[in-house]
């Protein structure tokens, strides 16, 4: 009999991913998933399909004694919401409930997985050369980052076999937020906000799978809490440059003054108040494009998980750009 995993969030970028990962490997995939949920694309790989509610302890227990799961990797979560109120409810609450029914229900589980963020520790100044680990104290600008750091105490406070994962920047294909950069790069707009210099980190989505499935097995450690980049660090133009001289585009290198992108975050705030969407460029987001240095250790994963990241931003951009292509969505 094949192991069992549950994967939620699976309807998701990533989750797409790790479903496919999971099945290669060989275990019985369960893919938690929402009534409202757009599972047309996971066609193909047809798992199991779960209808969860991770709103309910209770509920959740019977699934996971239905299931019998061996693992859980909880990818679930919110990347854009209204409120500080509303992140910790689905990010951190919703995660302490899934917790909490791993806990008590009756099942033997091996592990633990919550695909949480970089954002949950934040970055650092510019000045700051040395690459920032995960003991470094949290200092989260993001509401959203905030949420998963909540997320992080819940679990640290379980007895739970636990690996905590925190990936920087997630490309590749089917991503849709920096699809938005490379859109605009296509078009020959290659924009900034500002001019001060940053340091970036990133990972291909592959990389960032294999990170999450080296978890499932490593030993349970004091210290679960991982950084998962490609292992470089990269100055503010690398991502653009990288992806025009791939596609042999010229472009339109331009700075647009923070103070003037503030104004109009702000007002796209306002124009979204009453709309159950928020847009694509608000203060949240501001916080996070303006951050100086994401530049993080992924020394402890080495260690620990025996990840070697296989691709750099050339190599993951490469085949990014081929799948966006044959898609037509460049």
């Amino acid at each position: 009999m094949s192991e069992r995993i549950l994967i939620t969030g699976a309807s998701g970028f990533i989750g797409y991913h790790l479903i496919k990962a999971a099945q290669e490997a060989g275990y019985e995939v369960d893919a938690a998933v929402r009534s409202s949920s757009q599972l047309s694309h996971l066609n193909a790989l047809a798992p199991n399909f779960v209808t969860v509610d991770l709103g309910s302890k209770e509920s959740l227990i019977s699934n996971l004694e239905a299931g019998q799961y061996s693992y859980i990797i909880h990818a679930a979560g919110a990347t854009k919401a209204k409120s500080i109120e509303e992140y910790n409810f689905i990010n951190a609450g919703y995660t302490q409930n899934l917790a909490l029914a791993a806990e008590q229900a009756n099942i033997q589980l091996k592990k633990f997985v919550f695909v949480s963020s970089l954002a949950a520790i934040g970055p650092t100044d510019y000045d700051n050369e040395e690459l920032f680990t995960e003991n470094r104290k949290a200092n989260p600008v993001t509401a959203y980052g905030k949420s998963k750091l909540l997320a992080e105490q819940y679990l640290n406070d379980s007895n739970l076999p636990l690996a905590i994962l925190r990936p920087t920047a997630v490309y590749g294909p089917g991503e849709k937020d920096l699809y938005i950069v490379f859109k605009m790069l296509q078009d020959g707009l290659d924009m900034y906000i500002g001019k001060k210099p940053q340091r970036f980190s990133f990972v291909y989505v592959q990389d960032l799978v294999n990170a999450i499935m080296l978890s499932l097995h490593a030993e349970n450690k004091t210290e679960r809490t991982y950084n998962i980049s490609d292992g470089n660090v990269y100055g503010r133009y690398e991502l653009a440059d990288t992806f025009k001289d791939l596609l042999g585009k010229k472009t339109i290198r331009f700075h647009i003054p923070e103070s003037v992108v503030k104004v109009v975050a702000n007002v796209l705030e306002l124009a979204y108040t009453n709309s159950e969407k928020t847009p694509v460029l608000n203060k949240e987001k501001l916080n996070e494009l303006t951050a100086p240095n994401w530049a993080c250790s992924i020394e402890a994963a080495r260690k620990d998980l025996h990840y070697r990241p296989l691709y750099n931003l050339k190599s993951g951009l490469s085949e990014s750009i081929q799948w966006y292509t044959q898609e037509k969505w460049l």
